[in-house]
């Protein structure tokens, strides 16, 4: 089983976006140590918890801090996005990394004033275009998806590098499983945000699935999931309280919220909080997954069977960096992940 990170840079109250970014590197070395197969940077946008904005530079710092491990975008959201600027991003980054580069494309609101500022034109009303957005992409790429008569079969990327980023789809609701299965491309559900749905939407992705030249020849389907993982399951389910207490805020304070650290997040949920359950229960996937090595494993071979998940892809929210990585070996260890 495959085992990778997503990567948001969570920053506390007390802590710069200097040291947070810092953090986040040193997580990107320490995820190739233990065997990680790939990181992706997340894009969150004005949004204090959270110090990771924009993955293209990310992924360009991790690629002079790593050698093997994948390097990615969890994701880059076209709706604030030129696909030819995208495109051309991650040409210049596999250029950087050569076949280490992977483009996960999404799309998301950062609420309607934020979403307005991102925008170039702000006299039409946005379009809901991300279907037409990913295909652009992968024209710049692999051509095909224009027709005949399109302008845009004039653009040419440099011819070096030769191969291009491997392009994901990722989702949180199920809608864009037909999107990847249809292009042939991976995909990637968020069952941190939405666990009831993960199952079913892998499910449908991996039987809708047509290969295309450009992609992988199998489906790869990515579960990514908030994970804590402790050397006792008392202490991991302590490690979920900050997750819980960071949407918690969200709720109050918006996008001002800042990643809480453990001893703030025991001080501001209620006791009823912190004893949401941590494991499958009745068949409900968990928000948050937490406990032993050999309980996440188990409750992770449940998903996998449930899902048909190829790969395991870590969510967290930890500011404690030692409590962070010992989660990330742990986890590793009990995959059997090779380097």
């Amino acid at each position: 089983m495959k085992l990778s990170l997503v990567e948001l840079a969570a920053t506390a109250s007390d802590q710069s976006q200097t040291e947070a970014l810092e953090a986040a590197l040193a997580t990107a070395r320490h995820a190739e140590q233990i065997g990680l197969h790939r990181i992706w940077f997340a894009e969150h946008h004005t949004t204090f918890g959270v110090s990771s904005h924009s993955p293209e530079i990310l992924i360009a710092a991790a690629s002079r801090e790593t050698r093997r491990i994948r390097l990615g975008s969890g994701a880059v959201l076209l709706n604030h996005h030129s696909p030819l600027r995208v495109a051309e991003s991650f040409h210049q980054l596999q250029a950087m990394a050569p076949d280490r580069i992977d483009l996960g494309l999404g799309r998301a609101t950062a609420g309607p004033l934020i979403d307005l500022a991102l925008q170039r034109d702000r006299r039409s009303e946005p379009a809901d275009d991300f279907d037409s957005q990913v295909a652009e992409v992968l024209a710049y790429y692999h051509g095909g998806f224009f027709a005949d008569d399109h302008p845009f079969l004039q653009i040419r990327l440099p011819p070096t590098p030769t191969n291009a980023p491997d392009t994901w789809v990722l989702g949180s609701s199920g809608s864009s499983a037909g999107l990847a299965a249809a292009l042939g491309l991976g995909y990637a559900f968020s069952a941190f945000i939405n666990p009831r749905s993960a199952a079913t939407a892998l499910r449908s992705y991996r039987r809708g699935f047509r290969p295309a030249s450009y992609g992988p020849d199998q489906p790869e389907a990515i579960l990514s999931v908030n994970v804590a993982v402790a050397d006792t399951d008392a202490e991991a389910r302590r490690l979920t309280w900050p997750f819980r207490a960071f949407r918690q805020q969200l709720g109050r304070v918006g996008f001002a919220a800042a990643a809480p650290r453990l001893s703030e997040a025991e001080r501001m949920l209620t006791e009823a909080q912190k004893e949401e359950p941590t494991v499958i229960v009745d068949g409900r996937w968990p928000l948050q997954l937490a406990g032993s090595p050999s309980t996440v494993r188990d409750e992770l071979e449940k998903m996998i069977s449930a899902s048909g998940a190829s790969e395991i892809m870590i969510h967290d929210l930890l500011i404690e960096q030692d409590a962070r990585l010992h989660s990330h070996a742990l986890l590793a260890e009990a995959l059997a992940v090779a380097l």
